[in-house]
């Protein structure tokens, strides 16, 4: 739940193919859910993952540095798959350009 009482609507799963982890996001990332994605992506003992975001519709500040934190644990081994909020959200933060970041899905 959110701070108002709301429920939150996230959803995460992870799947593993030798040494990387595929995480598929959905629904809201924010201060209540930031660390459950980090969490599924760091859970594997994997060398590399994909994080698979195209199915968020919200993204905050703590979903942002969830990422950053993921990109320092996976230097050269990060692949983020921005839905179009998401996109919008690391434009704005400046984060556009990472070459973790691929193109929109």
């Amino acid at each position: 739940m959110d701070q108002d009482g709301t429920e939150t609507i996230f959803s995460v799963s992870t799947s593993t193919d030798g040494d990387r982890a595929t995480v598929v996001v959905g629904g809201e990332v924010d201060m209540a859910t930031a660390d459950a994605m980090y969490g599924a992506a760091t859970d594997g003992g994997v060398g590399r993952v994909t994080l698979d975001l195209r199915e968020v519709t919200f993204f905050d500040s703590a979903g942002i540095h969830a990422l950053i934190r993921l990109a320092a644990r996976y230097p050269g081994a990060l692949e983020v798959i921005p839905s179009p909020p998401v996109h919008r959200v690391l434009e704005i933060a400046g984060l556009a350009g990472q070459p973790w970041l691929l193109p929109r899905g």
